[in-house]
C-alpha cells in the first residue's frame, strides 16, 4: 500500500507564548493507494529549546460524505534522537486538536498504543519525517 502526502504551504503564526519563537503549522492530507485515508496537523517554533514538534493524525473515512465518527485521532510529539527521528503517544489532554470533532475521538496513551491502526500512525510518521521538507528542516536543525 503506498502513501503521499499532499503538502498545504506552512502557516506562520504570533510568536510562541512560551519561548517568543515563530510558530509553523502543517496542515497534510495523506492518501494510500490514491484514497483519501488520513489527516495530519503538526506544530513546532522555531525558539523551543526541546526541539519538540507537536502533532495530530486522524485515520479513518475522510471520503465524500464521510463522518467524524468514522475516524480515529492520536496525539503524537516527534524529535529528533541521537541516531533517529523518535516519536511518542501522547494523552489525548496533551494535544492542543484534542476535541476537534472533525479529526474523530482523540485516544489516550494507553488505549491508542494498543489500537489496531497505531502501526499505520506510524508507518505516517515515518513518512512525514522524511518527505515533510519543513517538518524535517527543522527536526533535523542544531535547535532541535
Amino acid at each position: 500500500m503506498a502513501i503521499t502526502i499532499e503538502f498545504e504551504p506552512p502557516a506562520e503564526a504570533a510568536p510562541c507564548e512560551c519561548c517568543g519563537g515563530t510558530t509553523t503549522s502543517l496542515t497534510r492530507f495523506v492518501y494510500r493507494d490514491g484514497d483519501a485515508r488520513a489527516v495530519y496537523y503538526a506544530r513546532f517554533s522555531d525558539n523551543h529549546p526541546d526541539g519538540l514538534v507537536i502533532a495530530a493524525v486522524s485515520i479513518g473515512e475522510w471520503g465524500e460524505g464521510s463522518t467524524p465518527a468514522q475516524r480515529t485521532a492520536f496525539a503524537i510529539e516527534l524529535r529528533s534522537g541521537p541516531e533517529n527521528y523518535e516519536v511518542m503517544v501522547r494523552d489525548a489532554s496533551a494535544s492542543p486538536w484534542n476535541g476537534i470533532e472533525l479529526l474523530g475521538p482523540m485516544l489516550d496513551r494507553e488505549v491508542a498504543l494498543a489500537h489496531p491502526l497505531i502501526a499505520e500512525v506510524f508507518d505516517i510518521t515515518d513518512h512525514a519525517v522524511l518527505e515533510d521538507q519543513p517538518l524535517k528542516a527543522y527536526l533535523d536543525s542544531p535547535a532541535a
